[in-house]
């Protein structure tokens, strides 16, 4: 156990809480801080304050996590709407449960780090912005301006003195995740290897490419003999909808279909994902399936996956062709599966 934390506990912490409400991918960006921090403290009770959905990401993640607290929201951020009314009995309920300590992993530390101090733990520990409130000087790490997002989040477990279990991503797959996706009409057709995944979704329209790249790809890789499938949320069926209505040939429409462990099987059996950079090609990243990653975001150098050679990312600062990404695309369906 590191100097830093363990002066503040006569052994280690009994019970730790861990402030990530986000999404799917950024809670896959965290599982590196989370493998750490269970392989530092083995005897501890790790729970997530997350969002409802998060529920599910704890139960995948058992070895890691022991138990999930639901987050009301707050005012400024956007991940949901809050619940103010919520808010104060929730800061009672925390209170209470008198945590060890509370970890603040949410990001920079400038809109919540007052949030975390009012959960009532013996000790906070997490990032902060400089000129912005830190709660502990000793335990609050600055938050690092530059880096992918598992790296950064590896930091504060570094600045805390706790050794760090490596920063590849993983994902637990199950017998019953299989089975759900078999049991789903048109999948139990689909053979390992011999279909694709497009995924013309993201949960911010303006990092959607156009759903017309998604089909010529797709139409380009089903002439190679390979199955389409697309994927997405119940809310993205009309993206996945027209994808289908442009391209010349039969596709399996799972939109809104799968739940988190069923779409993780579908993709850990695909030859190729092509999709936005959102939460899916994190679970591509964990799985290690090959994928192509369309990239609108301001920091693609922050959420891109770290192989960029099973993973490439195209961008919106480089002079991207159609064909520069159909070519990519063939290249990794001709290479032999990691």
């Amino acid at each position: 156990m590191g100097k830093r934390i363990s002066a503040y506990f006569q052994s280690v912490p009994q019970r730790v809480i861990v402030l990530r409400a986000l999404k799917l991918g950024d809670l896959l960006c965290a599982v590196p801080a989370f493998r750490a921090l269970r392989m530092a403290w083995p005897q501890t009770e790790i729970l997530l304050l997350g969002l409802p959905w998060s529920q599910t990401f704890v139960h995948r993640y058992r070895e890691y996590i022991d138990g999930f607290r639901a987050f009301p929201g707050y005012p400024g951020l956007p991940e949901r709407e809050p619940d103010i009314a919520g808010i104060p009995t929730f800061l009672r309920d925390m209170q209470t449960e008198r945590f060890d300590l509370a970890i603040q992993l949410h990001g920079s530390g400038s809109l919540v780090n007052s949030l975390i101090v009012l959960l009532g733990a013996r000790r906070s520990a997490g990032f902060y912005l400089p000129g912005d409130y830190c709660p502990d000087a000793d335990l609050f790490c600055p938050w690092p301006a530059r880096g992918r997002e598992v790296q950064r989040l590896l930091r504060l477990v570094e600045f805390l003195g706790l050794p760090t279990q490596g920063s590849h991503l993983d994902f637990p797959l199950r017998a019953e995740d299989f089975c759900t996706l078999e049991a789903l009409e048109g999948a139990e057709q689909l053979r390992p290897g011999e279909y694709v995944c497009l995924h013309p979704g993201a949960s911010v329209a303006e990092r959607r490419w156009p759903v017309e790249w998604f089909a010529a790809i797709g139409a380009a890789l089903a002439r190679q003999g390979l199955r389409l499938v697309l994927t997405g949320s119940a809310g993205e069926a009309e993206l996945t909808a027209a994808v289908a209505r442009m391209v010349d040939v039969p596709v399996l429409d799972l939109a809104g279909r799968t739940d988190l462990g069923s779409l993780a099987a579908l993709l850990s059996r695909t030859r190729l994902l092509v999709c936005n950079d959102t939460g899916i090609s994190h679970l591509a990243d964990a799985l290690e399936v090959p994928s192509i990653v369309l990239s609108t975001g301001a920091n693609p150098e922050r959420w891109a996956p770290a192989d960029r050679c099973l993973h490439p990312v195209f961008t919106p600062t480089e002079t991207v062709r159609l064909n520069d990404v159909m070519a990519q695309a063939a290249k990794l369906i001709d290479e032999p599966a990691p």
